[in-house]
């Protein structure tokens, strides 16, 4: 059975940085991708960056681009996301996700396995 396990969510101030951990079990991944999401409240789950695991190839909305780095170490089967410049905005519950066959995804449905989710909240 896959788990995902998100850790490093917190509060921060504007313009502070977090760094988010997203460890796998169950299964080493080898191909596809993973991938974050955000979801604020009253609001839609919201992709934020994914990136392959044979390669690392990354993508990124615009809304992050520049200010978020997704990163993988293969070998302990766990991904990364580094905040920088955080904002109020990007206050959310942060949640991690792969998927074992695509690549380049920003469409929460592709995913196949999804962490719990934790918490990033970013003051003015």
């Amino acid at each position: 059975q896959v788990q995902l396990v998100e850790s490093g969510g917190g509060l921060v101030q504007a313009g502070g940085s977090l760094r988010l951990s997203c460890a796998a079990s169950g299964r080493t991944f080898s191909s596809g991708s993973m991938g974050w999401f955000r979801q604020a409240p009253g609001k839609e789950r919201e992709f934020v960056a994914s990136i392959t695991w044979a390669g690392g190839l990354t993508y990124y909305p615009d809304s992050v681009k520049g200010r978020f780095t997704i990163s993988r170490n293969n070998a302990k089967n766990t991904g990364y996301l580094q905040m920088n410049s955080l904002k109020p905005e990007d206050t959310a519950v942060y949640y991690c996700a792969a998927v074992r066959l695509k690549i380049g995804s920003s469409r929460s449905d592709d995913y196949e396995y999804w962490g719990q989710g934790t918490q990033v909240t970013v003051s003015a």
